[in-house]
């Protein structure tokens, strides 16, 4: 529809309102003098306002097509019966129907590309809207990770610098990958936004592959221990979806123990697979101190719980006696015969 200039889809509706006055003028105007055989100029008449209704079904606003065509329903319906005085009710009820059929015939030709138009356009939107919240989910878990550990190997290096200056050098290096990190995460997103096109060939994100390096690059950015552990069996009964769920959670979790409990004493991450489910627990203890200039966070965590749910599973958390725990278990096929545990 966009390809119609907006003064042509108002015409059509316009357009079609007036020939119906026009038609049903010289209907009832001329036809009772004319006969029978001489109404071959109203009959074109009435097949023009029929073209004209179908440009209204398919371009004119929707009062102005609700308007206009409902005139020339009318008009199609009543057109010919000056031209028959001296039919029954029955009759006159009968040509009424026949020429009511042009009516829907113009609704079908002009009315069905419009609904299919529509629903592509709004099928585009909420494609675009998808496209939105992945951006912004990659965005919010992999960069808000990497400046999450900027921030607390700067504050590591401000503490020992007085002490060790020579512990600097190490804590410049890790906020130098961290930084590089998340500036390629920015420019894969930006890359994206610019490409529109390549939006249904985007790649899922890395899955339980990565979860090493990444427990990895938090044990080594601060003073929280980690360690992981994933049973074999686990990583080969979830999907590629699942998987990049949990490279999320994981990634999530971590950079709020980094947030929220800078000074935990370590955090362990284990994937294991059992009863026909695949479960991820993450523990931490929570530390004696809060971060500064954030006291609030895990709006991360609701996004995660509503996709964690699309795959037919649950997330929840709890916290006592100084340990905060994070589940999540996902359904997944047993595992086959003689595959370990």
């Amino acid at each position: 529809m966009r390809d119609v200039p907006t003064s042509l889809r108002a015409w059509s509706g316009r357009a079609a309102g007036l020939a119906a006055v026009l038609l049903l003028t010289a209907a009832f105007g001329w036809a009772p003098d004319t006969a029978p055989d001489g109404s071959g100029p109203l009959f074109a008449a009435a097949t023009a306002l029929v073209v004209l209704q179908a440009a209204a079904f398919r371009w004119a606003p929707c009062r102005e097509a609700a308007v206009g065509t409902g005139l020339a329903a009318v008009a199609l319906v009543l057109w010919a019966q000056p031209l028959v005085p001296a039919a029954s009710l029955y009759e006159r009820v009968g040509m009424g129907a026949f020429w009511f059929l042009p009516t829907l015939g113009a609704a079908v030709v002009g009315g069905y590309p419009r609904l299919m138009a529509r629903r592509g356009a709004r099928a585009v939107r909420e494609a675009r809207h998808r496209q939105q919240l992945e951006l912004a989910h990659d965005l919010h878990d992999f960069v808000a990770h990497d400046i999450s550990g900027i921030v607390a190997q700067a504050q590591a290096a401000r503490f020992v610098a007085g002490r060790d200056p020579e512990a600097v050098a190490g804590a410049l290096e890790r906020i130098e990958r961290a930084g590089l990190a998340a500036l390629a995460s920015i420019d894969r997103t930006v890359h994206l936004l610019r490409e529109p096109g390549r939006e249904a060939g985007r790649t899922a994100l890395p899955g339980t592959a990565r979860l090493a390096e990444l427990v990895d690059r938090f044990d080594a950015d601060g003073r929280t221990r980690a360690r992981l552990t994933i049973a074999p069996a686990a990583r080969a009964a979830l999907s590629r979806e699942a998987a990049a769920t949990i490279q999320r959670v994981v990634t999530e979790a971590l950079t709020n123990v980094r947030r929220h409990a800078p000074d935990a004493a370590g955090v362990e991450v284990a994937l294991t697979h059992e009863d026909g489910t695949v479960r991820l627990t993450i523990t931490n203890d929570t530390g004696r101190t809060r971060p500064r200039g954030r006291e609030h966070g895990g709006t991360g965590l609701l996004a995660l719980t509503e996709r964690v749910r699309a795959l037919n599973g649950t997330l929840h958390t709890t916290g006592d006696d100084g340990t905060w725990r994070l589940t999540v278990t996902l359904p997944a096929p047993p595992p086959a015969p003689g595959d370990p545990a």
